[in-house]
């Protein structure tokens, strides 16, 4: 085979790479609604596909969101009181742009919605080594407001384990570089992205972890989570030393908390 013909065999393969990076996932179109959130000053939005019920096994998927009006643009709280009105909500983010487009019906603006990933944070995520975002990971990102300035800070700490989908777990529940740096300054080694998720989840508490140590004990990451779990705070441990418990180690705590010999 000649170089021409190398070419010309190449060359289709190459366009189709090209087009794939080139063109971001296809918008999302499903049916909306907004409306105020049981908390002040904040926006509730569903967005669903089919039936609004979903009632009779229908299939529908749902999102919520309650973050400020703020966050809105085309659309105050105001406006949900003008029945009849037709209005545009738009919540405009770094990974796309999404819109509510419908008519004000007691206090709720329904509608359809139409969710447009924005290519140039396809590519800021790229670069860092995020690939494989579909337009539905996309619209998360957004409606939490995942921005690549964070991501960036959280992957510059030296993380292991970042993917795509830990991502959102760790924005929702708030690890950023100062927690991370917090725990590593306990002398902790680095705990990877599915350890710092846990630790968040369970509310580890870097100066409360400072007071358990100072007690004399030396927990493990896994001990910090456990510990958590069993709400063993400093205060408990000094009741139960109050008490004539001798000698207590965590493990030991955790079983008068399991068997309730604290009660």
């Amino acid at each position: 085979m000649n170089s021409f013909q190398r070419l010309a065999v190449a060359a289709p393969f190459a366009l189709a790479a090209l087009a794939l990076h080139a063109y971001p996932p296809a918008p999302l179109h499903a049916h909306c609604a907004v409306g105020p959130s049981d908390e002040p000053g904040k926006f509730s939005l569903r967005v669903y596909e089919g039936e609004s019920d979903c009632d009779e096994g229908r299939h529908c998927s749902s999102n919520f969101n309650h973050d400020p009006f703020s966050r809105l643009t085309g659309i105050t709280r105001a406006d949900l009181a003008r029945d009849g009105a037709s209005l545009t909500a738009t919540l405009a983010a770094e990974a796309g742009t999404f819109t509510c487009a419908g008519t004000v019906h007691e206090g709720v603006l329904s509608g359809e919605s139409v969710f447009t990933p924005d290519p140039a944070f396809i590519d800021r995520m790229e670069h860092m080594g995020f690939t494989g975002y579909t337009s539905e990971k996309l619209e998360a990102y957004a409606f939490l407001d995942v921005q690549s300035d964070w991501v960036r800070s959280v992957q510059q700490t030296g993380v292991k384990g970042l993917n795509e989908d830990n991502l959102i777990a760790l924005h929702i529940f708030k690890v950023d570089r100062d927690y991370i740096a917090a725990i590593t300054a306990l002398g902790y080694p680095m705990p990877d992205a599915d350890k710092l998720i846990a630790l968040r989840v369970q509310k580890v508490d870097p100066e409360e972890v400072r007071q358990i140590r100072a007690m004399g004990f030396k927990p493990s990451l896994d001990d910090l989570i456990q510990i958590r779990i069993f709400h063993i705070t400093p205060e408990f441990i000094r009741t139960m030393q109050g008490r004539g418990f001798k000698d207590l180690t965590l493990a030991k705590l955790v079983q008068i908390k399991i068997f309730k010999l604290d009660e």
